[in-house]
């Protein structure tokens, strides 16, 4: 499997640049989560799903790294993350 970036960045200015890599990241490491813990929830073989399930863990790690440099440089992004969370407390009350 290759990958490849799944936006044209041609001819995009620095800042907006680096939040599409950083999105392009977050999307590869939260679908090499995925692919990790199916992996691990398909073998009968415990110490291969274990290894899988641990990497997962570090790829889960890898997210929090490339969602909190986008928090940093996108402001906007921030307030809806912020804003979501709002939403979810209201609906959820937790």
């Amino acid at each position: 499997m290759l990958s490849k970036i799944p936006v044209n960045l041609e001819n995009l200015n620095k800042d907006d640049l680096d939040r599409e890599l950083l999105r392009a990241a977050i999307i590869a490491e939260l679908d090499a989560i995925n692919l990790y813990e199916q992996m691990a929830a398909t073998t009968n073989n415990a110490n291969l799903s274990k290894v899988f399930l641990d990497v997962a863990k570090e790829e889960k790690t890898h997210f929090g790294e490339f969602q909190t440099l986008l928090l940093r440089i996108d402001k906007e992004q921030r307030k809806e993350l912020d804003r979501g969370a709002e939403e979810i407390e209201e609906l959820l009350g937790d």
